[in-house]
């Protein structure tokens, strides 16, 4: 018989993990992206059957991000990903609440913080998933498939920041906003 448990991250809660980002943020000139990028694939392979279903849905996200950061046709700019490397790299904290190596409830810090992250990338990630559909349903010939993707990638990014700009101006509280 399933169990729904409900909790609710307070103001100060959310403060706790923005200032765990905000140090991650400081520290990230001193981090490799191939580390952190390893290190956040290291976290998304561990999750098998013995990792609960409420930690490993929110752990999915991890993946796509990580897709975002190596995936050479969707061109970011710096700014963009130095945020999603950011967020990469909080796996690569070896003090982070839970140690992940106790049995259950190991990632469950994790998977909130990949779960934050992920309502601040929004945008970013439902861009970059429709992108990936594009260019899987593409049967262009390669030379005019390369300005065909470029074309799709500039609409995105443009949808993707002019909704990320909307929703920051409406005032957004709690996590919402980490990177800027």
């Amino acid at each position: 018989m399933p169990l729904d448990i409900t909790f609710t991250l307070s103001e100060e809660d959310l403060e706790h993990f923005k200032k765990v980002l905000d140090e991650t943020k400081k520290n990230l000139g001193s981090m490799s992206s191939e580390s952190v990028i390893n290190k956040a694939k290291s976290v998304s392979e561990s999750i098998d059957d013995s990792v609960p279903e409420f930690i490993a849905s929110r752990l999915s996200n991890l993946d796509i991000l990580v897709k975002m950061a190596e995936d050479p046709q969707w061109d970011l700019e710096q700014e963009e990903k130095e945020d999603i490397f950011c967020a990469l790299a909080y796996f690569s904290n070896e003090h982070d609440m839970i140690a992940d190596d106790v049995p259950v409830l190991g990632l469950l810090d994790d998977a909130i913080m990949v779960e934050l992250v992920s309502l601040d990338l929004q945008e970013d990630i439902e861009a970059y998933t429709e992108f990936c559909k594009y260019r899987e349903s593409s049967s262009n010939p390669e030379p005019s498939k390369q300005e065909w993707l470029d074309t799709k990638r500039r609409e995105l990014y443009s949808r993707m920041r002019n909704r990320r700009r909307s929703r920051r101006s409406g005032g957004t509280s709690g996590f919402k906003g980490i990177f800027r």
